[in-house]
């Protein structure tokens, strides 16, 4: 019997997007990205106040920093679509 993963590692992140309603649409456009080892990696995502809140955990430190940085290029891909198309935020 295989030995369930210990998630050793982990990392929070907050982003105050303005508004519940930017935060959300953040929310949404991340959330369809699952994490392509699930085994390894976990991402727990909350909006509240204008605010999303990312939890990470890893098994591995090299799975946390490369789960982090592709949610961090999307975040970032997100966040200046709604700057670009969106009504004014202020970050």
């Amino acid at each position: 019997m295989a030995t369930p993963p210990q998630w050793e590692f982990s990392c929070d992140m907050e982003m105050y997007f303005g508004s519940e309603e930017n935060a959300s649409i953040v929310y949404a456009a991340l959330a369809v990205d699952k994490e392509l080892q699930p085994d390894k990696v976990k991402r727990l995502m909350t909006v509240s106040d204008g605010k999303l809140s990312v939890h990470f955990e890893a098994t591995e430190a090299r799975f946390l920093r490369a789960s982090f940085s592709a949610f961090v290029d999307v975040l970032t891909l997100a966040t200046k679509t709604i700057e670009e198309f969106g009504q004014v935020m202020k970050l």
